[in-house]
């Protein structure tokens, strides 16, 4: 019988771990996010209220809305790529089949790595640059905190693709079948132009 150490010990036991821990992780950012909104479509309207109907305008809810807006911008880009429902671009994936589809998928993962890592290594530095900068309507919170989830978004996003929704792997996605157009928008079927 082995223990419970050596399970963890084990690729696959590791693996397990992982994903479990991506999934609080997941779950951790969903909260977030959805709590960022809801705050937001409580703080506009105590704004327009307190504007047009109190006629002393309070001056914290929009700063606070475009704060909490940037938290949860990267935040959902997070979770929607994770499940893989970012808008994306599928004309020449839907137009390849097997290895060629599935080859291009990497060429696109790759490019996203790059482009996280090009987040997280500049969104480090210009968090560094205005961390001791002050926002005039917070003086408590600094501009660098407020750049904070440029970094941490890129650095959850390719954590959460190699324990994608289902095993999702990079390039996995468009290895699947060609997309059905829908019906009677399609060309005559047995033409070569057909989408399977």
């Amino acid at each position: 019988m082995e223990t419970g150490l050596f399970v963890w010990r084990t690729g696959a036991g590791m693996k397990e771990l992982y994903v479990q821990a991506m999934n609080v992780l997941h779950r951790f950012c969903m909260i977030v996010a959805g709590s960022c909104l809801v705050a937001i479509t409580l703080m506009i309207p105590w704004g327009v209220f307190t504007r047009y109907v109190l006629n002393s305008a309070s001056s914290w809810p929009e700063p606070m809305a475009v704060l909490m807006m940037i938290w949860f911008s990267f935040l959902s880009a997070c979770i929607c790529y994770r499940e893989n429902l970012h808008i994306g671009v599928a004309v020449i994936p839907m137009m390849l089949e097997g290895k060629a589809k599935t080859a291009i998928g990497w060429v696109i993962e790759l490019c996203m790595m790059g482009t996280n890592l090009f987040m997280f290594w500049w969104g480090i530095k210009l968090c560094q640059t205005t961390w001791y900068q002050s926002i005039s309507d917070f003086p408590w919170y600094s501009v660098g905190a407020s750049y904070l989830p440029v970094p941490i978004g890129a650095s959850l996003r390719p954590a959460g693709l190699v324990a994608g929704a289902g095993g999702r792997c990079p390039g996995r996605a468009f290895a699947r079948g060609r997309l059905k157009p829908p019906a009677g928008h399609g060309p005559p079927r047995g033409t070569a132009a057909q989408i399977h």
